[in-house]
């Protein structure tokens, strides 16, 4: 195991183990609810289930071998979300095209990873921005899991009104997000996958919206073409995806990533200290976020939306983990779940979907960190949170807070405060609504 390095991080395998099983526990409910979003797009469940398990693992077993990190890797929640209902649902993109817009953000992602560009991108990216727009895709992640359960419902008068709260199954999501929530509150290890899992029992006992105890629990992974991991793997459609009208989501993709990935790298690391070493700290944080980069591009080719470090991750390094070997564990240990099909596969959707609200909660609680006491990052911040989940779009979001935070500098001739970052997203930014106002006269 000197591979690792693992008297020189001070660790050893007993305690890298422990680090690993924990971070598994904690992120495994991955698998069922990425698959259940990301198959409202059109994709097989059985496929997703393979696709997702396989990506986590080699872009874990990837990250172990190659940045000697403890961080675990897999389908990024947020991001699943806007593939399926912004990209996929809303704007009618068929997932194949989809998935070829993922390979080309992590492709370019990946050539970026080598490069300064992320030291350019923290520097010139005021944090309290990139703070909103983390907030603001937890908005929008819990109002599709509101949506999803039914707890709220379209209105053509009000737009969005209650939901039908005499539905079993309404109120069965309701018991489901207060019990996740409870185990959470108590810092239960495992508290989203152990709540998934009490749930679909009582689900399964009461029969609740027809659900019902599987067959069996165990079976050969599903490679079939007909629905298993052959129907999507390797369908991804690249040509499509340079079409023009998809820069805008070619960007978000890109941008949500590398925001993502540089906040939840930099923070699991902060918790173990693992790049406060000057020059190896930084060339592990590069090699990390390379790891990510790869991880995305194989993911669109297995058939799985922008693959990002699991803050997860946390865990593992409060465990004692410090190096690769803790991301190999949790890849060993996500081989197990590639024959638990018919398991996931029996798990209701009101027991996954309250998993969505509450993954929305942790993304917004960065907003305490934002300043809004600064004027232009207030209003920036505002708009970038209220629009995404307002105009079902992430990129929306994105492109009024950096229009609006320029806007604001401008009018107080703040020009010490502007930069060349903050100016090139901001007509990047005009250039999407220029292209939404385009394509609508097409």
């Amino acid at each position: 195991m000197d591979f690792f390095k693992l008297k020189q991080n001070n660790t050893n395998i007993k305690t890298e183990i422990i680090a690993g099983v924990t971070t598994f526990l904690t992120m495994i409910y991955i698998i069922p609810v990425n698959s259940h979003i990301m198959s409202n797009s059109g994709m097989p469940l059985e496929g997703l289930i393979i696709a997702t398990a396989l990506v986590t693992i080699i872009a874990s077993a990837f990250n172990a071998f190659f940045a000697n990190t403890p961080v675990a890797m897999s389908v990024g929640m947020g991001m699943n979300t806007y593939f399926t209902f912004s990209v996929c649902l809303a704007q009618n993109i068929p997932w194949q095209s989809a998935l070829g817009a993922v390979f080309i953000s992590g492709f370019i992602f990946l050539l970026l990873s080598f490069t300064n560009f992320r030291i350019w991108i923290i520097r010139n990216i005021p944090k309290d921005l990139r703070l909103a727009m983390c907030a603001g895709l937890g908005c929008f992640v819990t109002f599709l899991g509101l949506g999803q359960m039914g707890v709220i419902a379209k209105d053509e008068n009000v737009f969005v009104r209650i939901g039908d709260f005499s539905d079993p199954n309404v109120l069965f999501g309701i018991f489901t997000l207060v019990l996740i929530l409870f185990l959470w509150v108590i810092k239960l290890k495992g508290a989203f996958i152990i709540g998934i899992l009490l749930s679909s029992i009582i689900a399964w006992v009461f029969n609740i919206n027809n659900a019902s105890f599987p067959d069996h629990f165990f079976s050969f992974p599903n490679f079939s073409q007909e629905n298993g991991l052959g129907s999507i793997f390797a369908k991804l459609d690249i040509l499509s995806a340079l079409n023009v009208f998809m820069i805008p989501v070619v960007l978000t993709f890109l941008i949500t990533q590398l925001f993502d990935s540089l906040g939840t790298i930099t923070g699991v690391g902060e918790r173990g200290k693992i790049f406060d070493e000057p020059k190896e700290g930084e060339k592990k944080l590069g090699k990390t976020l390379a790891s990510d980069a790869v991880g995305s591009t194989i993911g669109s080719i297995v058939g799985t939306s922008t693959v990002t470090a699991f803050v997860e991750s946390t865990t593992g390094v409060e465990s004692g983990g410090r190096t690769g070997l803790t991301a190999l564990v949790v890849a060993f240990c996500f081989i197990l779940t590639l024959f638990l099909l018919p398991l996931f596969k029996a798990i209701p959707a009101n027991s996954i979907n309250p998993v969505l609200i509450m993954v929305g909660i942790l993304m917004f609680m960065e907003v305490k960190n934002i300043n809004f006491k600064d004027d232009a990052t207030a209003v920036a911040s505002f708009f970038t949170i209220i629009m995404m989940p307002f105009t079902y779009s992430i990129t929306t979001g994105f492109a009024f807070g950096f229009i609006s935070y320029l806007l604001v500098r401008i009018f107080k001739k703040e020009w010490d405060k502007l930069n060349m970052g903050i100016i090139i997203l901001s007509f990047i930014s005009l250039g999407n609504f220029l292209l939404i106002a385009l394509e609508g006269k097409i």
